[in-house]
């Protein structure tokens, strides 16, 4: 169980909530909602004991599986299975059996006697700990979401941002936490893992969180809706699930619109007649009566909600180009023993339009890196056409500096753009004031989305590599990426697991990885973006 009392959130000098008392309770199963930068994650991370609040008091009791969006969390040390068992502090067990087993393999006489007898001991307390059953438990969990049984003994490091993503959300469920706070927790699902996870989350009984833009996900699990309004600074509280929300939340604002309106004129005649009376001596004390209840009507009255503002996004106009701009030939790439793709040739030219498709774990990210030239190839190489200038979109966020400011990281990224220009560009992205100069590091995903698509924008690039561009996003600003998409004029090659995202691009061709295929783009491939 989780409550608050007299919450007050801020990111830097920004207030994002003020005086929130709720309340996380068993059985509870809660949606955040609200727009990009309202405070989502933010309140997540306080509920969570990540971080500390502006105001107010937290009150945890039980254990708690928080899952950050931040995909770049946890441990890379390690293997696989490991790292899902130690969330119940199996793992160390299993290590010393693990050990054992391989003295008794290379002992003999009085030594394999002895590591016999360690072993039906380690054994011994790995089978009381629930071992077995909790092992057969975390695997299950972990192919449900996707993650084959070969990666089981996996080093962490050689793994993907999706496998990780996945073996991170597997150990919050394996956890046994009484709540849950998981945080876009169907990035880098396929679309059975989705299913499984709707399933699952909807037979929970413990308390959940949800903050995701999936709204058939919220649709299917929530009972409960937190509506955090950035522009009232307040957190809205339904108890009801989806569909009855967005009836009861516009009934709300008609009623709030309603209320002000009335309001307003009541205290407007009041304001006329007591300006009338107070030029009058005898009547002066009865007009400042009058004026003070017009004064007292408006600031009791709720406020309505602004609009939300959507990010007007347009790709850059691409800077003139030869025919081919870039090409990779033979290119192959391994970690360690763990072979991720190899022989795998594609040429992008002019206007071009490309979707990269495959399995996680398939090497997607990888090929993009290495074209973008973040990442050297194992063998094989990458050739750049007359007048290339690549602009290129991580999906981890991995080219924005965490530690800088907005407008730094838009300095930096294209050092020949001046201050208002820069300022202008991330007006439109909805950076204004002073907003450009808070760190990168206490952004919200979706507000580090928008700005390094911000980057890109002012880049004149003609080549553009996007890693999964729409993920975080709420679905205006998503919309608004799709439009500027299917505008651009220049090259593209993208990775998304996100259906609308590719039928927006028009794609021309397909890459499969791990073998490399390409193939000309049909709409049969729809069925493979889904399943990525």
């Amino acid at each position: 169980m989780i409550s608050t009392n007299a919450l007050e959130l801020r990111a830097a000098a920004r207030l994002l909530v003020k005086d929130v008392s709720v309340r996380i309770n068993h059985g509870d199963r809660i949606g955040f909602v609200g727009r990009n930068g309202a405070g989502k994650s933010t309140l997540a991370k306080v509920l969570a004991g990540e971080i500390m609040p502006a105001g107010g008091v937290v009150t945890r009791t039980g254990k708690i599986g928080y899952l950050p969006q931040d995909p770049r969390t946890g441990e890379d040390q390690g293997n696989v299975i490991d790292r899902i068992l130690s969330v119940r502090d199996l793992d160390q067990i299993a290590k010393r059996m693990r050990a054992v087993e391989e003295e008794m393999a290379t002992s003999e006489g009085t030594a394999l006697e002895k590591a016999m007898e360690r072993y039906t001991r380690v054994e011994h307390e790995f089978s009381t700990a629930g071992g077995y059953a909790a092992s057969a438990e975390a695997e299950a969990i972990a192919s449900s979401l996707g993650v084959p049984n070969n990666l089981f003994d996996q080093q962490l490091s050689a793994l993907s941002g999706g496998q990780r993503r996945r073996i991170e959300l597997a150990r919050i469920l394996f956890s046994g936490a009484e709540t849950l706070l998981l945080d876009e927790p169907t990035n880098h699902l396929d679309a059975d893992s989705i299913i499984w996870l709707r399933e699952y989350l909807s037979k929970y009984s413990g308390g959940l969180v949800i903050i995701s833009h999936d709204v058939n996900l919220i649709e299917t699990v929530v009972n409960k809706v937190f509506y955090i309004d950035g522009n009232r600074n307040v957190i809205d509280v339904y108890n009801m699930g989806w569909k009855h929300y967005l009836l009861q939340r516009e009934q709300d604002e008609h009623r709030r619109k309603r209320e002000r309106a009335n309001a307003e004129k009541k205290a407007e005649i009041l304001q006329k007649q007591g300006e009338k009376m107070r030029a009058k001596a005898s009547k002066a004390t009865a007009a400042q009566g009058m004026l003070r209840r017009a004064e007292k009507l408006r600031s009791s009255l709720e406020d309505v909600r602004v609009s939300d503002k959507v990010a007007k996004l347009r790709f850059p106009t691409p800077s003139p180009c030869g025919k081919t701009p870039l090409s990779g030939e033979e290119l192959s790439k391994n970690y360690g023993s763990l072979e991720i793709f190899t022989d795998v040739s594609c040429v992008i030219d002019k206007g071009s339009r490309v979707v990269i498709l495959g399995l996680n774990g398939a090497g997607k990210t990888t090929l993009l890196r290495i074209l973008a030239g973040e990442l050297e190839s194992d063998t094989g190489k990458v050739e750049h056409g007359h007048g290339l200038k690549i602009g290129y979109y991580a999906q981890e966020h991995e080219s924005l500096d965490f530690e800088r400011t907005i407008l730094e990281n838009m300095m930096s990224a294209t050092p020949d753009i001046a201050e208002p220009e820069a300022r202008t560009t991330l007006g439109s992205f909805l950076f204004v004031g002073d907003d450009v100069h808070k760190p990168v590091k206490v952004l919200s995903g979706g507000e580090r989305t928008r700005l390094a698509l911000a980057v890109l924008v002012v880049s004149a690039a003609n080549v553009l590599l996007l890693d999964e561009p729409t993920n975080n996003l709420d679905p205006a600003s998503r919309a608004e990426i799709l439009g500027a998409l299917a505008e651009y004029q220049g090259s593209v090659i993208m990775v998304s697991h996100d259906e609308g995202a590719v039928q927006a691009l028009k794609p021309e061709r397909v890459i499969l990885l791990p073998d490399g295929d390409e193939d000309l783009w049909k709409d049969e491939y729809f069925d493979l973006v889904s399943i990525d």
